[in-house]
């Protein structure tokens, strides 16, 4: 009998039948997003790839997100595998050295561009200012980042998002504070004061100083995750990388605080996870 019924049902009744078990069953009623067929990658240096293919230079090439290299399978070279039409449709439009509040140039880049798809990491030159006074208020950065989403879900209302996590810097501390090439670099070039000034101090108020940088990464990570939920087609990554324990091999040699090739296809991994 059920064999007669769905014989006798045109194209819209089986539509409809589809939908209702689906429902039933728990699932979403709808496909899995589409793939896009160009992009744009906002953010900093981890998404310019600084320092992972040369010496003080942006490789975009390597970047976790739009790279065309066969050394690290971005998610550019995820999706082309799976849809020919985003070949040469991938924007970088990250800055190295940018902090949240050029969030907004950078999403009307986005806009300009008409992409299908916009992948978001900022935040860490916001934590890592020459002093800890230096940081940017949790307040001003939502603030910022708020503007930015906005005038991506304006400019680029069907976009797909993705925002990543902030990456815990307090962990480029305890990897590297041993190593003395680490420790020298980062004294050379003033890198992240913030939380690395006086690797190797156990006092008490350095610890602590440690402790409230980080905790503002959390709190901004917070921010991103709020940011997010309030944006359409958006999806934060659930701090995977902010929990991920990367391990000096995956850090520049030149800088020890830029992700190296290992630490670009790292990100790209985490923060993928068959998204298209």
């Amino acid at each position: 009998m059920a064999c007669r019924f769905l014989r006798g049902m045109g194209k819209p009744g089986l539509i409809l039948l589809s939908v209702a078990v689906l429902t039933l069953a728990g699932l979403p009623a709808h496909a899995a997003p589409q793939r896009p067929d160009s992009m744009a990658a906002l953010g900093d240096s981890i998404t310019r790839a600084f320092n992972a293919c040369g010496f003080y230079v942006d490789c975009p090439a390597v970047s976790w997100s739009t790279g065309f290299s066969g050394l690290v399978d971005s998610h550019y070279r995820r999706i082309l595998r799976r849809n020919p039409d985003i070949e040469g449709r991938a924007f970088n439009d990250a800055r190295s050295g940018a902090t949240v509040a050029d969030l907004g140039r950078q999403a009307q880049l986005a806009v300009e561009q008409q992409v299908d798809y916009v992948t978001i990491l900022i935040g860490a030159n916001d934590a890592c200012a020459p002093t800890e006074e230096g940081m940017t208020p949790v307040s001003e950065f939502e603030d910022q980042l708020r503007t930015g989403m906005s005038t991506l879900r304006t400019g680029l209302p069907e976009a797909a998002l993705l925002v990543v996590s902030v990456p815990d810097i307090k962990r480029l501390w305890k990897i590297g504070k041993d190593n003395a090439d680490a420790r020298a670099a980062w004294a050379a070039g003033r890198i992240c004061q913030s939380m690395l000034a006086d690797p190797l101090s156990e006092a008490e108020e350095v610890e602590a100083r440690r402790d409230r940088v980080r905790q503002r990464v959390i709190e901004y990570n917070d921010a991103l995750q709020r940011a997010c939920n309030g944006t359409p087609n958006c999806r934060f990554d659930g701090n995977v990388v902010f929990e991920y324990d990367f391990e000096l091999q995956n850090v520049s040699a030149w800088d020890y605080f830029h992700p190296n090739l290992s630490g670009q296809r790292i990100i790209a991994e985490l923060t993928y996870r068959d998204r298209f």
